[in-house]
């Protein structure tokens, strides 16, 4: 295995184990760039850490009191709980490494709490403003035949940013009306599209597609840039953001809050959860339900403006007279 450039302090022994562990999230988990590379630095960090302020020169001899004691020092540096709960999952993984690679017999990782996180709802668009949003591309021409089936398949799908970046035309069964796509780790899952995406990817393919079609460069992408290769993922930002203008939207909107809209949506309409899970391609169920906490915070906001018993009488205005 090729070694990695040392970006710590710690001494080669501590770099090593942590090169063998990235390089079996690479290779054997099918991690991405990005997340390996996020791992790689919280675990320099700690190597660290555990060299200059506790001594430690070695992840065999490294104790709980020498983990608690990092954890307790990025919570005074007033780290996020998000980012200590992610550290402390690439520690309980690094650990569980070297049990298995038979480097050390314990797992120092079991005593220690994960830091408790305040649950953030994500935010969603209203069914309105979904459809003035889908309805933004105006006219025939190649670019707004795209970017129409590029929002209608977003939304219909639920699919990651990268996902929809990927996507390629042998994903896509228009027939049929689904997407076989491939999520974290490349695991496949089978996401259907409804019949408003498939006709809109169809005029896209028909009198679109071919606009950006270069021959020395378009592979079988199904969004094509101007350049001909697929649109990127910066690119599907700028686009969401132009279009989310143009309907009258006027909080930020990111390309994820499309993903949040369409999960809240099925669930408002009855899906069942673990359908949704799939859809989105979540490992845990506990992932998906986090949208069960938005539903519930849309029926108390509905019940706190519409219902007799919590709505504001200003002086002077009678209560409604309307027949219950």
């Amino acid at each position: 295995m090729a070694r990695r450039e040392q970006t710590s302090r710690a001494p080669a022994h501590l770099a090593e184990h942590v090169d063998r562990y990235i390089g079996f999230l690479k290779l054997e988990r099918g991690l991405s760039e990005h997340t390996s590379s996020g791992y790689q630095l919280d675990l320099d960090q700690c190597a660290q850490f555990l060299l200059q302020k506790r001594g430690v020169a070695a992840w065999e001899s490294t104790a709980a009191d020498d983990l608690s004691a990092w954890m307790q020092a990025l919570t005074g540096a007033e780290q996020a709980a998000s980012s200590l709960a992610r550290k402390l999952s690439a520690l309980r993984g690094f650990f569980r490494f070297l049990v298995k690679e038979r480097v050390r017999s314990d797992d120092p990782t079991e005593l220690l709490s994960t830091p408790k996180l305040l649950r953030r709802l994500p935010g969603t668009l209203t069914p309105a403003e979904v459809e003035r949003l889908l309805h933004a591309p105006q006219g025939g021409d190649p670019y707004a035949l795209r970017d129409r089936a590029l929002l209608e398949v977003f939304y219909a799908s639920g699919l990651r940013v990268s996902e929809l970046s990927a996507l390629t035309l042998q994903q896509i069964d228009l027939e049929n009306g689904f997407l076989r796509v491939f999520g974290k780790g490349s695991k496949e899952r089978v996401v259907p599209m409804g019949r408003k995406a498939t006709e809109a990817i169809g005029r896209y393919l028909s009198a679109g597609r071919t606009r950006f079609v270069k021959p020395k460069r378009t592979r079988h992408h199904l969004f094509l840039s101007e350049r001909g290769g697929p649109l990127s993922r910066v690119t599907i930002w700028v686009l969401v953001k132009k279009y989310a203008k143009a309907a009258g939207i006027v909080r930020p909107v990111k390309p994820h809050l499309l993903r949040h809209s369409f999960a809240t949506h099925l669930l408002s309409g009855g899906a069942d959860l673990r359908a949704i899970q799939e859809m989105l391609g979540h490992a845990s169920i506990s992932t998906t339900e986090i949208y069960t906490a938005v539903e519930t915070e849309r029926i108390l906001e509905h019940h706190r403006r519409f219902h007799p018993r919590n709505r504001v009488v200003r002086r002077g205005t009678p209560p409604s007279s309307e027949t219950p």
